[in-house]
């Protein structure tokens, strides 16, 4: 069983995805969309469901440091019903709070250039994102 992992934000999504025993995750792509347009990758999205199987789906969910819900979140939710009604796969939404920054770390770490990081930060916190649920199963 694959579970996958989405970091939904402005502009992309990262995605990520788990091993078929659903202990580790890794990252698969980042996704361009574009919310003034209503382009989410909704199709790319259920080819990858398709291809990889998968059975579950954790949506990062953004909240305030207070725990409330604001704008961002509540487009991730959005998000995930869009899912459920698409793919009939009910979304689990995750607290994401500072997983983007702990991507950044990690690759500051790892000596990434700025430039490179961009390109990957959105699919490196969908992986921080997963493996959170994961971990929380296992």
């Amino acid at each position: 069983m694959r579970v996958m992992g989405l970091d939904v934000g402005s502009k992309t999504v990262g995605v990520a995805i788990s091993d078929e025993l659903g202990w580790t995750a890794q990252g698969l792509e980042t996704l361009k969309i574009n919310e003034e347009q209503n382009l989410f990758g909704f199709e790319q999205l259920g080819k990858l469901i398709h291809e990889y199987k998968v059975e579950k789906v954790v949506v990062g969910l953004p909240k305030n440091m207070n725990g409330t819900i604001g704008p961002r979140g509540e487009a991730s939710q959005k998000f995930a019903q869009e899912l459920e009604t698409r793919f009939g796969i009910t979304p689990i939404l995750w607290d994401e709070r500072l997983t983007t920054m702990a991507a950044e770390r990690v690759l500051i770490e790892a000596d990434v250039s700025r430039k490179k990081r961009k390109k990957v930060i959105d699919k490196m916190a969908a992986v921080m994102i997963l493996q959170g649920y994961l971990d929380s199963k296992n």
